[in-house]
């Protein structure tokens, strides 16, 4: 189902169900709304809830479904819970008028929402806004972190690749001056870019990835919302260090999984990962920002193997 056909799917079908075979659909993803702080939060949940929890955290602009793929080749190990933030796929998305699109805001709907579920220890997949999701999620809850899944999320200056983060920083300096210029990073073409990047092998992406995203970006109030938490990435960028000074003190078993043709985010960025957890396994594969579309199945297999080596539950 497209994005656009999903936008008139019936709402009252996506409300919160047990888990159970007749409720899961056929790849046994169970489809779920739940009310958290007077606001309506969607996720995709697999697996045995009895089962380790991996927790997957979403980029911009996608959302949960980036991990439909995903989520059924681990269910028979882990129980995968991937939530939408507020203001992004099925969860609620009321006006940047209305709500105060800022990541500590986004973090706090995703704390929320693991206690509303009972989750008191997971591993955390973090792609692009997801890192400074789960960062605060880790430094607020060190204890319930048991691994990261480092997936083209940046948590160092250097993997900021440049211009587009030059524009980004004008941007923070002086947000009215450049609006505009922010505002066409939401085009179709850039949107198609963010997936394909560099990658030398454009034919193995569905144009329904960028055209479904891009729609999305086009709904009322979006532009809003999206202009809002690009300008709050600034405080992302000023908490690396404390991000950092995380990864050092508590050493995280981490797995870096690294979409090589990324034209935004900097294979330095994920090399920098050793700096700060020496052990920390890296990965560059062949994909762009949103890995999953070209090495799914690599990804599953090394997530299987690192988890079964290196965590403890």
């Amino acid at each position: 189902m497209t994005f656009l056909r999903s936008l008139i799917f019936p709402v009252a079908l996506l409300m919160a169900v047990p888990l159970s075979a007749s409720s899961a659909a056929p790849t046994g993803i169970s489809y779920h709304q739940v009310n958290v702080d007077g606001h309506r939060v969607f996720y995709r949940e697999a697996g045995s809830r009895d089962a380790p929890t991996i927790l997957l955290l979403h980029g911009f602009p996608s959302s949960s479904r980036m991990f439909e793929r995903l989520m059924p080749l681990l269910a028979d190990r882990y129980h995968l819970v991937a939530p939408d933030y507020m203001g992004f796929g099925h969860s609620d998305m009321p006006s940047a008028s209305a709500y105060n699109y800022t990541f500590d805001n986004l973090a706090a709907q995703i704390d929320a929402l693991t206690s509303t579920l009972g989750l008191n220890n997971y591993a955390i997949y973090m792609n692009d806004f997801g890192a400074p999701v789960g960062y605060r999620l880790a430094l607020a809850h060190p204890e319930r972190v048991k691994a990261l899944i480092v997936q083209n999320a940046v948590a160092h200056e250097e993997g900021l690749a440049p211009p587009s983060w030059d524009k980004i920083r004008a941007f923070w300096k002086d947000r009215a001056s450049h609006e505009s210029r922010i505002r066409t990073g939401f085009s179709l073409e850039l949107t198609r870019r963010r997936h394909v990047g560099s990658s030398p092998h454009p034919e193995r992406y569905d144009p329904d990835l960028w055209t479904d995203e891009y729609a999305f970006l086009n709904q009322p109030g979006q532009h809003d919302i999206q202009s809002d938490l690009f300008y709050d990435y600034r405080t992302n960028v000023a908490a690396y260090p404390s991000w950092q000074a995380y990864l050092r003190k508590h050493q995280p078993p981490v797995l870096v999984t690294w979409g090589k043709y990324d034209p935004n985010f900097t294979v330095a960025g994920a090399l920098a990962y050793k700096r700060d957890v020496p052990n920390a396994e890296i990965h560059l594969l062949e994909g762009g920002h949103f890995a999953l579309d070209e090495a799914n199945d690599e990804i599953a297999r090394l997530m299987r193997d690192f988890l079964e080596r290196k965590v403890a539950w």
